[in-house]
């Protein structure tokens, strides 16, 4: 790959403290994206400090800070507050959908997930976000 077509990826922030899934979500997604992966909320938020990803991956139970309360500091950071987020878990808790709900996610992933889903919902943000900033400029 050319180091232009590397530059024009989408970069995406995957957040979870199980090494396991990291790696899963890195095999899926690498070729396609420019993956970063941390393995806590407050190393997210230490890279969201120094740079922008176009989609954070956010898994919602971690140790000592949570993907919701990541998410809380993620909105009130005025450089990141827009960039769509994904949630993954493998809890179905209605509590949690409606808490990330009101925290703007755009979607919600219950693991374990297939290597088909996981692209889908990427694929989706990404079609979403090129056709609104397609509607801007006409």
């Amino acid at each position: 790959m050319s180091q232009t077509e590397e530059c024009l990826k989408k970069r995406i922030l995957a957040v979870d403290d199980d090494i396991i899934v990291l790696t899963r979500i890195s095999s899926i997604l690498r070729n396609d994206y420019d993956l970063v992966t941390v393995n806590s909320g407050m190393r997210a938020l230490k890279y969201l400090e120094l740079e922008k990803p176009d989609l954070i991956l956010l898994d919602v139970r971690m140790m000592q800070q949570d993907g919701i309360e990541t998410l809380r500091k993620i909105r009130n950071m005025e450089e990141c507050k827009d960039i769509p987020v994904i949630m993954l878990t493998g809890v179905e808790s209605r509590e949690i959908v409606v808490e990330s709900a009101k925290l703007g996610v755009c979607d919600y992933l219950l693991k374990p997930f297939s290597s088909v889903e996981l692209l889908k919902r990427v694929s989706r943000v990404f079609g979403q976000e090129e056709r609104e900033d397609e509607e801007e400029e006409s």
